[in-house]
């Protein structure tokens, strides 16, 4: 028989290790991507746009308002709040991104003009993890060879940086943007093809099943129950358009 050592424990046979390894790989699985930025912004956009525009909607009928109003002012909102969204989205990661381009560009020339101290802040960075300072010091020598790996280990290790992943500002702008109007379309799409009554019932549906998915969506990223982050996201979509409706109908009856 062969024996492994894992995690300082013997496994007397190649069985056991294959068992082990299934485990590991099993446990694996269950992680979720927590880097999947995009994927969250999305969600996020959908329900930002739903939140928005249901009670934008909500209000504005309670106030009595023909349903021609009702549509002007959804789609003002839609359209509101998707530039909105896109802007501040792309003012945010464009000033992210220079600053981070900033300082990898000071980092860059401290490399080119003081190698030796570049060199033993990265030993040092590395004996701080717990590395032996000979090894530390065999791997700076050999990442401090090539500028632009030097580059990517000093990045990483003293600014938390990774150089390939600063974000695009346009792509962050446009996908705020599209899933912002998808959330806002959806408490409004009814009002052009059925009566007022029907279109604010329609609506009211529409918006407390798709809150239900994005809560739903949302549990994959947090690990916590489906049923209670959908009940949430329904609570808090929920919630805003009973307070704008109150409002409008309060605003709308007195204006009257």
């Amino acid at each position: 028989m062969n024996d492994f050592k894992v995690a300082g424990k013997s496994i007397k046979d190649g069985s056991d290790f294959a068992s082990q390894q299934t485990n590991h790989q099993d446990a694996e699985l269950r992680h979720r991507n927590v880097g999947a930025g995009g994927a969250r912004a999305a969600v996020f956009g959908i329900s930002d746009g739903l939140v928005t525009n249901v009670s934008l909607v909500l209000g504005v009928t309670a106030a009595h308002t023909a349903v021609g109003v009702v549509r002007l002012a959804g789609l003002a909102g839609l359209m509101g709040g998707a530039f909105s969204m896109a802007a501040g989205e792309y003012v945010s990661m464009k000033a992210q991104r220079e600053l981070l381009e900033r300082e990898l560009e000071i980092e860059r020339r401290e490399i080119e003009l003081y190698p030796d101290w570049e060199l033993n802040e990265l030993v040092s960075m590395y004996v701080d993890r717990g590395i032996d300072q000979e090894l530390a010091k065999q791997l700076a020598l050999n990442v401090m060879a090539d500028p632009v790996r030097a580059l990517e280990a000093h990045a990483r290790e003293e600014l938390g940086i990774d150089p390939g992943s600063l974000g695009s500002p346009w792509q962050a702008a446009f996908a705020s943007f599209i899933t912002f109007a998808i959330g806002a379309v959806i408490p409004l799409l009814s009002f052009f093809f059925v009566g007022k009554t029907t279109a604010v019932l329609i609506s009211v549906i529409a918006s407390a099943v798709t809150a239900f998915a994005v809560g739903g969506v949302l549990s994959f990223f947090t690990g916590r129950s489906m049923w209670w982050s959908a009940g949430r996201q329904v609570l808090i979509c929920a919630v805003a358009g009973a307070a704008t409706f109150a409002i409008g109908a309060i605003v709308g009856g007195g204006a009257a």
